[in-house]
């Protein structure tokens, strides 16, 4: 056996960890899979997500934001209202999104 045969050793996690990394986390793809059909303000997307509290939907939102998937926009200040809506690199997320979840459904898991 050659060294070309051996398993390649990585010093950082191959391409399914690091996407698991950001679309594995609890609530994500849910907070994604609300915003597929266009902007929602924070508290009706808060709403959706019945068991998750308003402060882990503000740091998923946060999150994704941070990593291009979410943008955020203030519709007013007074009182502050917020929406949010996927980027295109959050919306080529959805493929995988309907694969997990078809994939879930026919072995029901």
């Amino acid at each position: 056996m050659s060294a070309h045969d051996l398993p390649r050793q990585c010093t950082e996690p191959c391409p399914i960890e690091r996407g698991m990394r950001i679309l594995g986390g609890k609530w994500t793809g849910s907070v994604l899979w609300h915003l597929k059909d266009g902007p929602v303000r924070f508290n009706d997307l808060a709403r959706q997500l019945g068991g998750a509290s308003k402060k882990m939907v503000d740091q998923r939102l946060k999150e994704l934001e941070s990593q291009g998937l979410v943008r955020r926009q203030v519709l007013s200040t007074r009182p502050i209202a917020v929406a949010y809506e996927m980027t295109e690199v959050g919306r080529s997320a959805l493929d995988v999104l309907e694969h997990l979840r078809a994939w879930t459904e026919r072995h029901g898991v």
